[in-house]
């Protein structure tokens, strides 16, 4: 006699197997998940505002020359909010401190990438200014009106935008 065999029963037998394989894997599953699965780069920018209103930009170094001007930014690290980024960041390339406000802008960038932009208030002012040469060639401070060639679009629309309401008092530390 014959063992009876379909398509029908092997496919339900793999999914068994897999099933098991996957629930064999315990705490290893997120980490299975993620080498499986396409990788996303999260790119975050700090739209930083001083007291005034003037907006923090940076000639990056890394960007290319006719639009080198822009706000700090970097990409996340695993585990870390993207508000912490922003924090980092800002760290990183001009020493200075912010506190981060609200999410801006939130969208899918260059081929596997997310940028998320943030409302920043500099903490402080530029009296701890110290720039990363390896990415950073100038940080100033420019009002809305008067803000440099070689900005991309995305970041000369953010500086003109509007901070939310008490975003200085965020940067003085008093609660919005």
């Amino acid at each position: 006699m014959r063992n009876s065999w379909s398509a029908e029963s092997t496919s339900v037998s793999v999914a068994d197997l897999l099933v098991r394989a996957w629930r064999a894997a315990g705490p290893l599953q997120g980490w299975l998940a993620w080498r499986l699965h396409a990788r996303f780069g999260v790119g975050v920018t700090g739209v930083v505002r001083a007291d005034d209103g003037r907006v923090l930009l940076l000639r990056h170094r890394l960007w290319p020359t006719e639009g080198q001007w822009g706000f700090p930014s970097g990409f996340a690290r695993r585990g870390e909010t993207f508000q912490q980024t922003v924090i980092r960041e800002v760290r990183e390339e001009t020493g200075l401190t912010v506190r981060v406000g609200r999410l801006l802008e939130l969208r899918s960038g260059f081929r596997y990438r997310t940028e998320v932009y943030y409302e920043a208030a500099l903490v402080g002012g530029l009296d701890h200014l110290a720039l990363d040469p390896r990415e950073v060639l100038e940080a100033r401070l420019f009002p809305v009106n008067g803000l440099p060639k070689g900005m991309p679009p995305l970041h000369r629309e953010l500086a003109r935008r509007p901070p939310a309401n008490g975003l200085t008092a965020c940067a003085q530390g008093q609660p919005p």
